[in-house]
């Protein structure tokens, strides 16, 4: 009887266990499909059958598709911030600096040739202006972007810091989009480093343009 009662624990523990790495396998495989498909051409189906579940597994693990999104798209956000952040920290009290090694930074993911894009950005393009979880997800991303360039820009001591922060988000959105079009990175892409630069410099006095 104890035997049998060890077993039944230990395979209720056994499947405990399970659990959790059914559901991170449909969440893993849920986020390359999005980001290499679109969330919209990605259903539940191929989610499951990609991830080697089904979808009474997938409905077990997430409410629903749009809160599997939900929770890609926080995913997202969260490993874009961990990366600014890092960079920001690597380079304290050089704002300057700290911008250029962000786009430097920038530039190596966008070149990649598995970059699709900004996931947010793209959502966007996805998601209706009506859907608030979802839509409120990306705008707050992209609103916190612009808020940390215009910071940046003004802590660099810009004449304009809020139309340096805006023209910088444009060349950051903008270069995922151009990679894109132009087969082995020999478009507008190239251009990047020193159209940011030149927007730096020309935003700075003259003293401290070429700081």
């Amino acid at each position: 009887m104890n035997a049998a009662n060890d077993d039944a624990a230990r395979q209720e523990t056994e499947s405990a266990g399970a659990k959790p790495r059914v559901r991170d396998r449909i969440f893993d495989t849920a986020c390359e499909l999005f980001y290499r498909h679109g969330i919209r051409s990605v259903g539940v189906d191929a989610i499951a059958a990609e991830a080697g579940t089904n979808k009474m597994s997938f409905y077990r693990s997430f409410p629903s598709k749009d809160d599997l999104v939900a929770e890609y798209l926080r995913e997202q956000r969260r490993e874009v911030w961990e990366h600014w952040d890092a960079i920001m920290a690597a380079h304290p009290g050089n704002p300057r600096r700290q911008i250029e090694a962000l786009f430097e930074a920038h530039l190596v993911t966008v070149k990649d040739k598995s970059c699709r894009g900004c996931a947010l950005g793209n959502a966007a393009a996805e998601i209706a202006d009506d859907d608030d979880v979802l839509s409120e997800l990306v705008r707050h991303y992209k609103k916190e972007v612009r808020r940390r360039l215009r910071k940046l820009s003004h802590d660099m001591g810009a004449r304009d810091p809020d139309a340096l922060g805006d023209g910088l988000m444009l060349l950051m959105d903008g270069s995922y989009f151009t990679r894109l079009v132009f087969p082995g990175n020999s478009g507008p892409i190239a251009s990047l480093m020193p159209a940011v630069r030149a927007l730096i410099a020309s935003q700075l006095p003259a003293t401290h343009a070429h700081g």
